[in-house]
């Protein structure tokens, strides 16, 4: 019988952010859900990119995001395609949870990107904001 969940970060070998700071890997800045929606709220200028796949991205999105996968960030494409969206504005990634947008800025600090991280990703968006976007 399966009496736990179990850690599906951990069982996919993502490692917490905190042991990858501490290995003395690059740290990844982050932003909240509510400081998002704060910035939102305030007409703030950044971009905010979704390195989901399409068919994610299909089940539902974060208002204003730009899709850019994580494959094409990992191909170099969509490394151009934030620097144009970019135009001197801050960027701010996030996925379904957090961990593939981390993989993504580390990509974009190593083009020379700046960037912020939506600590949760969507799931804590739509937790917090907008619960018609389903859990999956």
């Amino acid at each position: 019988p399966i009496t736990q969940l179990i850690d599906y970060e951990q069982f996919c070998g993502i490692p917490p952010a905190q042991a990858t700071e501490q290995a003395g890997q690059t740290e990844i800045p982050e932003i909240t859900v509510a400081e998002l929606k704060a910035r939102m709220d305030a007409h703030q200028d950044f971009v905010l990119v979704d390195v989901r796949n399409p068919n994610e991205w299909e089940i539902g999105r974060i208002p204003g995001a730009h899709l850019i996968p994580l494959p094409q960030i990992e191909n170099g494409d969509g490394v151009e395609q934030v620097r144009r969206l970019l135009n001197g504005s801050e960027l701010i990634v996030h996925c379904k949870s957090g961990a593939r947008s981390a993989k993504a800025l580390k990509i974009l600090q190593a083009a020379g990107i700046q960037g912020k991280n939506l600590r949760g990703g969507i799931l804590a968006w739509a937790e917090a904001y907008d619960p018609s976007i389903p859990k999956y």
